[in-house]
Protein backbone atom coordinates (compact mmCIF):
# COMPACT_ATOMS: atom_id res chain seq x y z
CA UNK A 1 0.00 0.00 0.00
CA UNK A 2 2.84 2.39 0.83
CA UNK A 3 4.47 1.66 -2.53
CA UNK A 4 1.20 2.41 -4.29
CA UNK A 5 0.94 5.78 -2.52
CA UNK A 6 4.54 6.56 -3.43
CA UNK A 7 3.90 5.66 -7.08
CA UNK A 8 0.71 7.73 -7.09
CA UNK A 9 2.59 10.71 -5.67
CA UNK A 10 5.24 10.38 -8.42
CA UNK A 11 2.50 10.14 -11.05
CA UNK A 12 0.54 13.12 -9.79
CA UNK A 13 3.64 15.30 -9.52
CA UNK A 14 4.71 14.69 -13.13
CA UNK A 15 4.63 17.76 -15.31
CA UNK A 16 2.16 16.21 -17.75
CA UNK A 17 -0.51 15.73 -15.09
CA UNK A 18 -0.11 19.28 -13.83
CA UNK A 19 -0.21 20.61 -17.40
CA UNK A 20 -3.39 18.64 -18.02
CA UNK A 21 -5.00 20.00 -14.86
CA UNK A 22 -4.16 23.56 -15.89
CA UNK A 23 -5.52 22.89 -19.38
CA UNK A 24 -8.82 21.59 -17.99
CA UNK A 25 -9.25 24.61 -15.72
CA UNK A 26 -8.39 27.06 -18.49
CA UNK A 27 -10.66 25.13 -20.86
CA UNK A 28 -13.58 25.45 -18.44
CA UNK A 29 -12.97 29.19 -18.06
CA UNK A 30 -12.62 29.55 -21.83
CA UNK A 31 -15.89 27.66 -22.28
CA UNK A 32 -17.65 30.11 -19.97
CA UNK A 33 -16.29 33.05 -21.97
CA UNK A 34 -17.41 31.53 -25.26
CA UNK A 35 -20.88 30.70 -23.88
CA UNK A 36 -21.22 34.28 -22.66
CA UNK A 37 -20.03 35.60 -26.04
CA UNK A 38 -22.56 33.40 -27.79
CA UNK A 39 -25.51 34.10 -25.49
CA UNK A 40 -24.84 37.78 -24.81
CA UNK A 41 -23.49 38.99 -28.15
CA UNK A 42 -24.09 36.61 -31.05
CA UNK A 43 -27.58 35.38 -30.19
CA UNK A 44 -29.00 38.92 -29.67
CA UNK A 45 -27.61 39.83 -33.10
CA UNK A 46 -29.28 36.74 -34.54
CA UNK A 47 -32.44 37.76 -32.68
CA UNK A 48 -32.30 41.21 -34.24
CA UNK A 49 -31.96 39.68 -37.70
CA UNK A 50 -34.41 36.77 -37.41
CA UNK A 51 -36.76 38.15 -34.75
CA UNK A 52 -35.89 35.64 -32.01
CA UNK A 53 -32.87 35.85 -29.69
CA UNK A 54 -32.79 32.08 -29.29
CA UNK A 55 -33.64 29.03 -31.33
CA UNK A 56 -34.58 27.02 -28.21
CA UNK A 57 -38.32 27.59 -28.68
CA UNK A 58 -38.36 26.05 -32.17
CA UNK A 59 -40.15 22.69 -31.99
CA UNK A 60 -41.79 20.19 -34.28
CA UNK A 61 -44.85 18.27 -33.07
CA UNK A 62 -44.99 14.71 -34.35
CA UNK A 63 -48.01 12.91 -32.98
CA UNK A 64 -47.68 12.89 -29.22
CA UNK A 65 -43.96 13.69 -29.35
CA UNK A 66 -42.12 16.98 -29.59
CA UNK A 67 -38.81 17.43 -31.42
CA UNK A 68 -36.76 20.31 -29.97
CA UNK A 69 -34.70 21.02 -33.06
CA UNK A 70 -34.19 24.64 -31.95
CA UNK A 71 -32.05 23.53 -29.01
CA UNK A 72 -29.92 21.53 -31.43
CA UNK A 73 -29.49 24.60 -33.66
CA UNK A 74 -28.43 26.66 -30.62
CA UNK A 75 -25.87 24.04 -29.58
CA UNK A 76 -24.63 23.82 -33.16
CA UNK A 77 -24.16 27.60 -33.35
CA UNK A 78 -22.26 27.50 -30.03
CA UNK A 79 -20.05 24.71 -31.36
CA UNK A 80 -19.27 26.59 -34.57
CA UNK A 81 -18.37 29.71 -32.62
CA UNK A 82 -16.09 27.74 -30.27
CA UNK A 83 -14.46 25.95 -33.21
CA UNK A 84 -13.88 29.25 -35.03
CA UNK A 85 -12.40 30.94 -31.95
CA UNK A 86 -10.09 27.96 -31.36
CA UNK A 87 -9.09 28.08 -35.03
CA UNK A 88 -8.17 31.77 -34.67
CA UNK A 89 -6.20 31.12 -31.48
CA UNK A 90 -4.25 28.24 -33.03
CA UNK A 91 -3.51 30.21 -36.20
CA UNK A 92 -2.30 33.16 -34.11
CA UNK A 93 -0.13 30.88 -31.98
CA UNK A 94 1.38 29.23 -35.07
CA UNK A 95 2.08 32.64 -36.60
CA UNK A 96 3.81 33.81 -33.41
CA UNK A 97 5.87 30.59 -33.31
CA UNK A 98 6.97 31.00 -36.93
CA UNK A 99 7.87 34.66 -36.29
CA UNK A 100 9.95 33.61 -33.29
CA UNK A 101 11.74 30.94 -35.35
CA UNK A 102 12.35 33.37 -38.19
CA UNK A 103 13.77 35.93 -35.77
CA UNK A 104 16.02 33.34 -34.18
CA UNK A 105 17.38 32.12 -37.54
CA UNK A 106 19.15 35.42 -38.22
CA UNK A 107 21.09 35.29 -34.99
CA UNK A 108 24.51 33.69 -34.84
CA UNK A 109 24.73 30.45 -32.91
CA UNK A 110 26.12 30.64 -29.40
CA UNK A 111 29.85 29.94 -29.19
CA UNK A 112 30.76 26.40 -28.19
CA UNK A 113 31.97 25.71 -24.69
CA UNK A 114 35.34 24.04 -24.18
CA UNK A 115 33.62 20.72 -23.55
CA UNK A 116 31.52 21.06 -26.71
CA UNK A 117 34.64 21.89 -28.74
CA UNK A 118 36.41 18.80 -27.39
CA UNK A 119 33.41 16.62 -28.20
CA UNK A 120 33.30 18.03 -31.72
CA UNK A 121 37.00 17.26 -32.18
CA UNK A 122 36.51 13.69 -30.91
CA UNK A 123 33.57 13.27 -33.27
CA UNK A 124 35.63 14.51 -36.21
CA UNK A 125 38.52 12.18 -35.32
CA UNK A 126 36.16 9.18 -35.11
CA UNK A 127 34.60 10.08 -38.47
CA UNK A 128 38.05 10.33 -40.03
CA UNK A 129 39.06 6.93 -38.61
CA UNK A 130 35.91 5.26 -39.96
CA UNK A 131 36.44 6.81 -43.38
CA UNK A 132 39.98 5.42 -43.71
Amino acid sequence: MKQMLTDFKKFIMKGNVLDLAVAVIIGAAFGAVVVSFTNDIVMPIIGAIFGKPSFNDLTLDIGDGVVFYGKFITVLVNFLIIAFVLFLIIKTFEKMQSMRKAGGADEEPEPLTVGDELLAEIRDILKAQRAS
